[in-house]
């Protein structure tokens, strides 16, 4: 039976859109020079996943102009919220508690950290009132 495709991001293409989140935009060079610290690939890995990518409308490209510029389809933000419903629902049955308590007691949080999950949590409290 044929694997369906996901549209959810792999590893990989994760640090290609970090890349383009940091920088607005990229040429698949610049890219692959970015990612290419980290990871050993070649050129032309990187723009087949670069193609693969706009066919999950993960990538917007603009082939307008040479060389074509790419841009993430989504913020980061809304990626990390997409991402994070999805193991919530298949790893926490949906749980929220259960999702932040295993998050909390699986790495020590800074103070800083503590301080902002406080603060959020009180934001929370204050709009259920």
């Amino acid at each position: 039976m044929p694997r369906h495709s996901s549209t959810q991001p792999t590893e990989v293409e994760l640090e290609i859109l970090r890349t383009l989140w940091d920088h607005g935009q990229a040429t698949a060079r610049q890219i692959h020079d970015a990612i290419s610290v980290d990871r050993e690939t070649n050129y032309s890995t990187t723009v087949k996943m670069l193609a693969v990518m706009y066919e999950k409308s993960l990538v917007k490209r603009d082939d307008s102009i040479r060389p074509i510029l790419f841009r993430a389809a989504a913020s980061q933000k809304k990626t990390q919220t997409k991402l994070l419903k999805g193991v919530m629902q298949k790893v926490y049955d949906g749980s929220v508690g259960s999702l932040v308590m295993q998050a909390l007691s699986s790495k020590k949080a800074t103070k800083e950290e503590l301080a902002e999950i406080r603060e959020l949590i009180e934001k929370l409290e204050e709009g259920q009132k």
